[in-house]
Order: structure tokens, then sequence, then C-alpha cells
């Protein structure tokens, strides 16, 4: 049985969707922390799993030949430990692979914080589980939409000097991981970077705004301290979304590959078509 886990959240139900394309629903198996917000998935089996929570994650689990990890929503060495829960209790279910939803970028140097917890969790795969495909998963797409802030009412996309970004839709590295889970020896070990078709920064993102809607769009690079004093975060969220901004500075984000489109059998989605949808 394929268990997804994180079935709920934006990757992990269109995993699910998709995987259900391929394979027999009594193979794919869903770990969700709340299976009453799971809804109707097809004939899946749901039952609740939480990295929190190992006796959950051995129910969850039971009868897994493959179980797909999708990374936690937290950073540090709590994202650490529940990766870590997570990949031991699938591989003592017995799962002969493991997959994590890692990222292009996941380096110990990175300044961007969930990168250097990718990659601690790739080497906590390679060292715990019998074989395992980490998803170097591109920069999600859906992160520009709030990146934009009020710049389609005021003409003006403010926001710190930034890097390109090979900007990736959830809805093409669902249906790869689907492919993949379905293709059980397709990769071992990290994929290449899973990207978009193009690495654009904010003036080029500004520049297509201003042709969709026919009106200027200006970018304006701000201070990093000004833009972050304007978010109003918490003081961690704040250093990480402008550790976001340095990395892209560093091109940690800019690698784009052929592989997502090679998978998927068709071009992958460019921004543009993700931003007509915003519009």
């Amino acid at each position: 049985m394929i268990i997804i886990t994180g079935a709920t959240g934006q990757l992990g139900s269109r995993v699910v969707e998709q995987l259900l394309r391929r394979v027999p629903a009594e193979r794919v198996g869903v770990s969700v922390r709340d299976p009453g917000k799971a809804g109707d998935l097809g004939g899946a089996r749901v039952r609740r799993g939480d990295f929190a929570d190992p006796g959950s994650l051995a129910e969850a689990f039971e009868g897994a030949s493959q179980v797909l990890v999708v990374s936690a929503a937290v950073t540090g060495e709590e994202a650490l430990a529940l990766h870590r829960t997570a990949i031991e209790a699938a591989t003592k279910a017995g799962a002969r692979r493991v997959l994590y939803t890692s990222h292009q970028g996941a380096a110990d140097d990175s300044v961007f914080a969930p990168m250097p917890d990718h990659a601690a969790t790739e080497r906590i795969l390679s060292k715990t589980a019998p074989s395992y495909t980490s998803l170097r998963n591109g920069f999600y797409a859906t992160t520009v939409p709030w990146l934009l802030g009020r710049a389609l009412e005021t003409g003006e996309l403010l926001a710190p000097q930034d890097g390109p970004v090979s900007w990736t839709s959830h809805d093409d590295l669902a249906e790869a991981t689907a492919i993949i889970l379905a293709d059980e020896g397709r990769f071992d070990g990290p994929t290449p970077p899973l990207t978009g078709p193009a690495a654009l920064d904010f003036a080029d993102v500004a520049r297509e705004l201003s042709e969709m809607t026919g009106r200027s769009i200006r970018r304006v690079v701000v201070d990093d301290e000004e833009y972050g004093a304007a978010l109003n975060l918490p003081a961690e969220r704040t250093a990480m979304m402008l550790g976001m901004f340095r990395a892209s500075r560093r091109g940690e984000f800019a690698t784009v590959t052929p592989d997502l489109a090679q998978i998927l059998g068709r071009p992958a989605t460019p921004l543009r078509d993700l931003l007509a949808k915003l519009l």
C-alpha cells in the first residue's frame, strides 16, 4: 500500500487525487492528523497519523510498501524531530521506500531556514530508510501572490532585492509525485531539481503583470529592514522571510531543469499561467 501523509494539505491532497488516477484505491492510504477533515478520498484508506505521536503512525502506516513524508510546516530541531519520527515509523512498518518532499535549494549553508532542514532530513533518510527518494521540488509558486502585496492596487511591487526563482506549481509537482510513486523504481536518492520552465525575479513578475493587466506595475526595491518592519510578524517569521530574499539573491533557487517536464510528459506550467488565475 502507498501511504500519503499530509493528505489534506495543498500538496498532499493533490498527490492523492493524481495517484488514484493511476493505481486502484485499495492500494492507497492516507495519514492525516484529523480524519474528519479528509472528506471523500475516492475509496482510499484514511487513518489518523501525527508525526508528533509515533503510536498513531504505527497504525496509519500499517501495510505500507511506500510512504510519502510531506515536510512539516515548522523549522529547526522541531522539524527534524518530526521528520525523523515519520521516517523511522515508515521503516518499522516495512515500507520498501520512503519519499520526502524536499526542495531544490536544500543545502546546509543556505540562508533560508527551511533549506538546511531539508538537507538534514535527506541525511536521515539515507541512513534510515531501506531505499528513499528525495523530491527536490521547485519553489512553490503559490508564494508569489502573497509577496505581491498591494501591487495590483498601487501599481508598485515593493520587496527587497531578490534573484531569479524557478517558480513551480503544486499541481505539476503533485502529478509528478504520483507518477514517481506509481513507478517504484524510478528514482533512487535525490531527484534532480523539479522546477518550472523559467527562473524569474520580481522585475520579471512586474513586467508580466503589466502586460497582462494593461497597466504599469513598477518594481520598487526596498531595504530589507524596512520591509521586515512592515511585515508586522514575529521576529522568527520575519527573519525567515528576509532569508528567502537573501537566498534568492545568492541564486539558490535559480536552477531550471527539464526533468519535471520529462516526468509529466508535457511542459511544466509557467508562472504566467498561475498569475492569470490570480487575476
